[in-house]
């Protein structure tokens, strides 16, 4: 088709899906398309913030607000809360879109049920990946052994069979894991640097696109303190925030440190007070805008997350990182092979060890030249705009 369509992008209620596809979508409403987000009410001012029109659903799962701890610990704890919230969310969803078919979908690798509702509506379907995808050898690499043991418990079993069920009621007979994991076609928003194996990833299903991060000037501003010679940022994200200990070890690891200035973002689960007395070049903040303080910051002492691990490669500052879960432990390998990252196991993160990290990092020239070349390397990704014209290239 030629000319402006109906284009409609699936998510769920969590910072890390969600940002790193607003200013795709901002660019594609810029380009004259209507586009329609699925969203729960929690983000639905965000996501107006781009022109879209929010589809509103409610969802099952933890949102950014709840104990990270309601995600549980084991590798079923972590999946079964997405299948259930898309197994309750297709009945409203096909509501929300009943007599408005798009003509794409666009979704997060966690909406479940945007592959489904684009299989019924024979529209072409992207993948937005936050984060690394599969590459080739993945499945036998990765995906099996750590699927071995709870593959084999009645649990696993049940899991399986009824996500099997689930996606054959809806006309697919792929296997769960290909159709989780494995899209037609996607979109990878991190850049191609952070990708394990980039070298075996197919190419013509992801094509890498790499940060698409705008201005973020509605997020606020934040000014540099006259007279600090470093400014650390300690950022562990939107949801493994909970970590007093740790954040006490940074304010003993820069708290008084002379010409230094640590930005500590604490999150909504640590109470200010947890830390006790803070030293004057200290600011505490439940949350900051983050671009705008890595654009100054000299370190950034992150948990490795995609959306913060690029935001510290696009402003070319050196990163310690403290993963916490997930994708994280691979992404702080990733950084740190690079040569301008420190990985600091979370069990290891004393003030001690955190001091030297930054010593040794920013007082680097071979650090700081490294990262300028990935900067460079990461503009010529093409992020939002590419991101916008391989969608519309889709629509053709």
């Amino acid at each position: 088709m030629t000319g402006p369509a109906h284009i409609a992008m699936f998510s769920i209620a969590a910072h890390g899906h969600v940002n790193p596809s607003l200013e795709v979508i901002r660019e594609l409403v810029a380009r004259g398309h209507r586009v329609t987000y699925a969203i729960p009410p929690l983000f639905a001012g965000k996501v107006a913030g781009t022109g879209a029109e929010p589809k509103l659903w409610h969802s099952t799962l933890p949102g950014p607000d709840d104990d990270p701890e309601a995600w549980g610990t084991t590798l079923l704890d972590n999946v079964e809360p997405f299948l259930n919230d898309a197994v309750q969310a297709l009945p409203q969803l096909v509501e929300a879109y009943e007599g408005d078919t798009p003509d794409l979908v666009l979704h997060d690798i966690t909406s479940y049920p945007a592959r489904v509702l684009g299989h019924r509506w024979g529209v072409p379907v992207i993948s937005l990946s936050p984060n690394l995808v599969a590459w080739e050898g993945y499945e036998k690499e990765i995906a099996e052994p750590m699927w071995e043991e709870p593959r084999r418990t009645e649990r696993g079993r049940a899991y399986y069979a009824r996500f099997r069920a689930w996606l054959e009621e809806n006309g697919i007979t792929q296997h769960p894991d290909d159709f989780a994991g494995r899209p037609d076609r996607s979109l990878v928003l991190i850049p191609r640097v952070l990708q394990p194996h980039a070298d075996r990833v197919d190419e013509r299903v992801y094509s890498f696109v790499g940060a698409c991060q705008g201005d973020r000037g509605a997020e606020g501003d934040w000014q540099r303190p006259a007279g600090a010679e470093k400014v650390v940022l300690v950022s562990l994200g939107s949801s493994f925030t909970k970590q007093p200990e740790f954040y006490r070890e940074c304010v003993r690891a820069f708290g008084g440190l002379p010409g230094w200035h640590l930005v500590l973002q604490i999150g909504g689960h640590v109470n200010p007070a947890e830390l006790g007395d803070v030293p004057e070049n200290v600011e505490v903040r439940s949350w900051v805008p983050q671009l705008a303080v890595l654009r100054q910051a000299d370190l950034f002492v992150t948990h490795a997350g995609a959306g913060g691990s690029q935001e510290g490669l696009a402003t070319a500052t050196p990163m310690i990182a403290v993963p916490q879960a997930v994708d994280q432990f691979g992404n702080a390998d990733m950084l740190q092979g690079l040569g301008v990252a420190r990985h600091v196991p979370a069990g290891e993160a004393t003030a001690e060890v955190l001091r030297a990290a930054a010593s040794s990092l920013v007082e680097d020239p071979e650090v700081a030249r490294r990262l300028k070349g990935i900067q460079a390397e990461m503009a010529e990704e093409g992020g939002t705009r590419r991101a916008a014209d391989l969608i519309e290239a889709e629509l053709r």
